[in-house]
């Protein structure tokens, strides 16, 4: 073989190797150097070591492989030096809303509040949509006609407080009624919280009430002799039935009625809640007689709170006589049952566990049952304070001058609490400042009882205002619809909202302002509602116990015409 000759010749040219790459150790001697080499003059050492180390690893790739096995060992070496026995230190920063910190929202606030002089007194502008919807008038009827015999007797236990009472005995009425029943004056039960002992003709005015119901309902306060021998003369002794919570009306004529036949007399107990609030129209008159015309408070309660009432009214005159009355829940029972943590420290935490365990034995140690304040707060389940009442009511536009009537039970800690709504409200007043000490002492010792005087000034004020639910203002703001045209004059806070903003010590006047008015208005618009299925018709008794005021004169003049 002859070897490839590296010369052209004769016009044909012989292909020659591919060039060596640049690596390889023909060009590696005798090389000049480049733009990059680490030898150009004018760098410095640490320039040339950066450039040096560069090249090396670039010319040698295969450290790279090495690369995760030096990794390890570095982070080996490294965890071998920290100790296990040290734990890192995570800072949890509370969900807004989840804390208690309106006092100092309050010192924030304080001095622009007081400065603002930028509206009219709220009390005399806030229901600007009372009759948005159309005003309403009440409507009960009353039967003129002689009821058939009676069925039997029915007796029922009725539990809580005041107003849970209260629907228990409307309820009663109901059911006695549809059934063809006579019913039994109620019976009220003695419960370890409310610690009142009262009767029905304590609270209530017992002979207006029957007078009232005596051509819908028969009623009485004790059953015949001769029923009561076939029991011991001891109603505990008569069958009792152990009915679900609301159960419909339906049930009652299925599963009672033949009970009562056959005995002739039948008991319920407990029955608060035994009723369904979706019933027949002939049911819901029934509710509407009792709870709006039947139920009038014995005569020297009605007698004090309508003097409280025009008391109120003296002092207010500045206003037209008008008034804010405030269902303040923010008593002893009340802070423990919610589990919400205020700034009482551990005396707060140490009161609570003694309050709960007196008021509810083991209901809130059970094993398993985990409480969080805080997510409790941030669903606006916490009642509150005197101090967050106040600056809402600032905020809503009511000026230091407005009259307050402040409808509570004995505040918890009042003399540190309370202190911060006086100072913003130097005009507020309890029943115990407007009555004298002789005035109301047949009523000291009965909750029931303060409870009705309460019901009766906050009936008849220009605003209510609702700050933790429960019985007492649903059944106010029902019977404010009724006497107002069917608007209830009710503000009731978003509280979930309200969480937030008390938690923001760094939010401004103006924007808190101009929340607290939204929140105002929203109040003003959803005063006049009308009772869905599932709603409470003691709360809207429109329109199952109230015509439009317009009805009658509409119909009036097309009969004319």
């Amino acid at each position: 073989m002859h070897a490839k000759n590296r010369i052209p010749s004769s016009g044909h040219s012989t292909p020659s190797p591919p060039a060596s790459p640049l690596r390889s150790p023909r060009y590696r001697h005798g090389k000049k150097s480049g733009r990059f080499s680490p030898f150009q003059p004018g760098r410095t050492v640490a320039h040339r070591l950066a450039w040096l180390l560069l090249s090396v690893l670039l010319r040698r790739q295969g450290i790279f492989l090495f690369a995760p096995l030096i990794y390890i060992s570095g982070m080996l070496l490294y965890m071998g030096t920290v100790s296990f026995d040290v734990v890192p230190v995570v800072k949890h920063r509370p969900a807004p809303g989840s804390v208690y910190r309106s006092p100092q929202v309050y010192e924030k606030l304080k001095i622009d509040m007081n400065a603002d002089n930028s509206s009219a007194d709220a009390i005399l502008t806030i229901w600007k949509h009372s009759y948005k919807g159309g005003e309403w008038r009440p409507c009960v009827n009353k039967s003129s006609e002689g009821l058939p015999e009676s069925n039997g007797y029915i007796y029922v236990e009725a539990n809580g407080g005041l107003n849970q009472q209260r629907t228990s005995i409307c309820n009663a009425v109901a059911v006695a009624g549809y059934l063809n029943a006579t019913l039994l004056i109620p019976n009220f039960h003695y419960h370890s919280i409310w610690r009142d002992p009262s009767k029905f003709r304590d609270i209530y005015d017992e002979d207006y009430f029957i007078s009232t119901l005596k051509n819908d309902v028969r009623v009485v306060d004790k059953i015949p002799e001769y029923i009561m021998e076939r029991f011991d003369h001891n109603l505990t002794n008569v069958y009792n039935f152990r009915i679900k919570a609301w159960s419909s009306i339906q049930y009652y004529k299925d599963v009672v009625l033949p009970k009562l036949l056959e005995e002739k007399i039948i008991r319920i107990s407990p029955f608060a809640n035994r009723l369904s609030f979706d019933a027949p129209p002939a049911v819901q008159r029934l509710r509407c007689l009792a709870n709006y015309e039947a139920l009038r408070f014995a005569s020297p309660i009605l007698n004090l709170g309508e003097t409280l009432v025009a008391r109120m009214k003296e002092r207010s005159a500045n206003t037209g006589g008008k008034y804010v009355s405030v269902h303040l829940r923010f008593e002893e029972d009340m802070v423990a049952f919610s589990c919400c943590v205020f700034d009482g420290g551990e005396q707060e935490k140490e009161d609570m566990k003694k309050a709960r365990e007196r008021g509810w034995k083991g209901k809130f140690t059970k094993p398993g049952r985990v409480i969080r304040p805080g997510a409790i707060r941030i669903n606006g389940k916490c009642p509150l304070t005197p101090l967050e009442v106040g600056l809402m009511l600032r905020g809503m536009g009511f000026d230091n001058n407005t009259y307050i009537y402040l409808a509570s039970g004995k505040i918890y800690n009042a003399e540190k609490t309370m202190a911060p709504l006086l100072e913003m409200f130097p005009n507020l007043l309890a029943k115990e400042m407007l009555a004298s000490e002789e005035e109301l002492a047949p009523y000291k010792n009965f909750s029931s009882r303060m409870a009705a005087i309460d019901y009766t000034v906050c009936l008849h004020s220009e605003v209510f205002v609702t700050t933790q639910g429960g019985n007492f203002p649903h059944f106010l703001m029902g019977h404010r619809r009724y006497l107002f045209g069917g608007h209830s004059k009710t503000i009731r806070p978003d509280k979930r909202k309200l969480a937030l903003l008390f938690d923001n010590p760094n939010i401004g006047w103006k924007n808190f302002k101009r929340q607290m008015l939204n929140m105002r208005s929203h109040s003003d618009s959803k005063g006049l509602e009308l009772k869905r299925p599932s709603d409470s018709i003691y709360t809207f008794p429109c329109p199952d116990c109230m015509c439009r005021a317009n009805k009658s004169e509409e119909s009036r003049s097309s009969s004319a015409t």
